[in-house]
């Protein structure tokens, strides 16, 4: 008997810089909430606008434009929900209940100005991290349980300004990643109760940004920014929960399913960014954007178990590569307020019912922000930003590989509330 243990990380339950978090809004499992002033503008043209530090993550050449030294401080409150509506399942129990969490998520950036051409960064974000947690005894508890990971990227930064028109920058990416995943393990053919099986693992990657910034004139900036795939190679361990009427009838099933230590690989997605920022007049700005997210790195995920007698257990995903489109204005009616508004369309990299996982139950996304800006000193600003995304309907119709094989079948319902603050100080 296979146990089903899968590691598919596009909804997970995200707990970073101690606070707690459990979302479900991105295409995939990324997460873009990397600054206030963005979200204002669902973030558009965010490799060229580069109003505040937050650019480190967006395109680290925007650096040059930023005056003086920076520290920006946001945190960002995410209240999504998550709910199953069975359609031809093969197994009992309910639908889970509300599946997401309310969810924060803080990001710390930083800027030192070294001079007029040189500028040095730190960001410390939360890139990736989605969340599930179903009641356990739901009709898809063989599938996923708790879905939780941990991701936090810290990220050096060095920007040159080539010329008046020209900019550059670069970063490296230090990433921890942590997962734990949890699901049932079904027993009836043996006329017992439901195990139960809890993974974790935990892992150190690498990687890096770069950015380029075209000014051809005063009032319009291109943006084009490239962040790497970053590999992770988790290390942890297996837990099993066996009935002992279950080992009573098969004895093997004890060293079978024996807790181990387990090994498998992740590749988080590289993403490409074209963005254009136009200023039409000294009050109003045009932002738009273009971002590529190459989900197709994560055809399918391997985990091992030192375990001999527990052969490695494999989930086929296919994710394809998919596109992030965006639009977004700011009018500024004097130099205290600003008041920004934006659309986006998100793709899922979700081909299939058949592919779409308990753990990770995203679809099409459509975003609709505002926000706005507050000038309290020369010194201090202070940014709000409020979006709503409006999820499509998810179908799924996955069946769990193994003698049981068991299907879940039925669709999501989700949508997503985001509102982020964010305290910008220059010194």
């Amino acid at each position: 008997m296979r146990t089903p243990i899968r590691l598919t990380l596009a909804a997970t339950a995200l707990t970073t810089f101690g606070l707690g978090v459990s979302a479900s809004h991105a295409g995939g499992f990324a997460l873009i909430e990397q600054g206030v002033k963005g979200l204002g503008n669902a973030y558009a043209g965010a490799a060229a606008s580069a109003e505040d530090a937050s650019t480190i993550f967006f395109n680290p050449a925007g650096m040059t434009l930023l005056d003086g030294h920076q520290a920006i401080v946001g945190l960002h409150i995410i209240q999504p929900s998550t709910k199953f509506s069975d359609n031809g399942s093969n197994t009992s129990g309910g639908n889970g209940g509300d599946a997401a969490d309310l969810a924060v998520i803080p990001n710390l950036f930083l800027v030192a100005d070294i001079n007029d051409e040189v500028k040095l960064g730190l960001g410390i974000s939360v890139p990736f991290g989605l969340g599930t947690n179903y009641d356990k005894d739901w009709k898809g508890r063989y599938q996923a349980v708790e879905t939780t990971v941990e991701v936090i990227n810290i990220n050096p930064s060095l920007a040159f300004k080539v010329n008046p028109q020209w900019s550059v920058g670069l970063g490296a990416n230090i990433q921890y990643f942590k997962a734990k995943l949890t699901n049932a393990v079904d027993f009836s053919a043996l006329g017992a109760p439901d195990g139960f099986s809890d993974i974790t693992g935990d892992s150190w990657g690498f990687g890096y940004n770069l950015g380029v910034l075209f000014a051809p004139s005063e009032a319009t900036r291109i943006g084009l920014a490239y962040r790497s795939q970053v590999k992770h190679s988790l290390d942890g361990e297996a837990d099993f929960t066996l009935p002992a009427a279950a080992v009573q009838v098969l004895p093997a099933i004890a060293v079978q399913l024996a807790d181990t230590d387990i090994s498998g690989d992740i590749d988080l997605p590289s993403t490409l960014s074209l963005s254009l920022f136009h200023q039409f007049s000294d009050a109003w700005t045009l932002l738009a954007d273009i971002t590529r997210t190459g989900w197709s790195s994560y055809d399918k995920l391997v985990i091992e178990f030192d375990n001999p007698a527990k052969g490695p257990s494999t989930e086929v995903n296919n994710w394809e590569d998919v596109n992030r489109y965006s639009v977004g204005v700011n009018f500024t009616p004097n130099q205290t307020w600003i008041y920004r508004a934006g659309f986006a369309f998100d793709e899922s990299p979700v081909p299939s019912a058949e592919l779409r996982s308990a753990r990770s139950p995203g679809s099409d996304r459509t975003w609709l922000a505002l926000g706005f800006g507050y000038q309290a000193s020369k010194n201090l600003t202070f940014d709000l930003g409020y979006a709503h995304l409006f999820a499509k309907d998810a179908d799924i119709d996955r069946a769990r590989a193994g003698a049981t094989g068991d299907l879940l079948k039925g669709s999501y319902e989700s949508d997503v509330d985001i509102l982020s603050g964010q305290v910008v100080w220059v010194f």
